[in-house]
């Protein structure tokens, strides 16, 4: 019998919109109590991310326990976790499990959290944020298969994730199948134009408030010059 049910939603890697996770199976198995498994959320990557209330927003799923990282502090070292009332309170000083850590509350992670989340309230951010990511996703499949590469991707919100392959990727096994030799030489040759993109097929890059579309722009552009002069 299952005492524990893990999710961890990094679901924009797959390079695609339309992944498995937003099917009813998916969120069928995610609330199915029957075997009294507690089910835990890993939204270190996900939260605010993708909504301002992460993945258990956005595909309507209410986990048991979130975990959170440093994106709750702006960026500076913070991790959290929070859950339902019967479970926070095996937490010390309420229970019997003690947790402690030497960041714990640390004033200036706390500050700048603060400060990230007020600025993600604001209206239209998450709108910008994913026309941003999508305006750079289209433009870099554009510039490859004008270039004669099969390659696809795709995002959500500010999470976008790329494969060399026709595509769609929609899990795991055909991520597998793509060329990661061809990805290893595209993230390269970014990387000498100024572009850090995540360096793994598997890993997802995150688009922020803070770029411009001059940003965009530059970006796609070093991409259309690897895609026809590298690759």
């Amino acid at each position: 019998k299952a005492s524990v049910g893990g999710i961890k939603p990094e679901l924009p890697t797959t390079g695609s919109r339309t992944t498995a996770a937003t099917s009813w199976s998916f969120k069928r198995a995610s609330t199915d109590t029957k075997y009294g498994a507690l089910l835990v959320f890993d939204e270190v990557m996900t939260g605010f991310r993708i909504a301002y209330g992460g993945a258990q927003e956005y595909f309507g799923v209410t986990p048991d326990v979130t975990t959170l990282g440093k994106v709750i502090g702006g960026g500076l070292p913070v991790g959290a976790y929070g859950g339902k009332k019967e479970i926070m309170e095996l937490v010390a000083p309420a229970g019997p499990m003690y947790q402690a850590g030497t960041l714990s509350g640390n004033p200036l992670a706390m500050t700048a959290g603060i400060k990230t989340l007020e600025i993600l309230q604001r209206p239209g951010a998450y709108a910008d944020l994913d026309r941003k990511t999508t305006k750079l996703v289209d433009g870099i499949l554009e510039a490859g298969k004008a270039a004669g590469h099969a390659v696809c991707g795709g995002s959500i919100s500010g999470m976008f994730g790329f494969f060399f392959c026709d595509g769609p990727v929609s899990n795991f096994k055909e991520a597998t199948e793509s060329d990661t030799v061809k990805f290893g030489k595209w993230h390269r040759a970014m990387l000498e134009r100024g572009v850090y993109l995540a360096p793994s097929q598997y890993e997802a890059g995150f688009m922020s408030l803070a770029h411009s579309d001059d940003d965009i722009d530059n970006t796609i552009q070093a991409a259309k010059d690897v895609f026809d002069n590298v690759l």
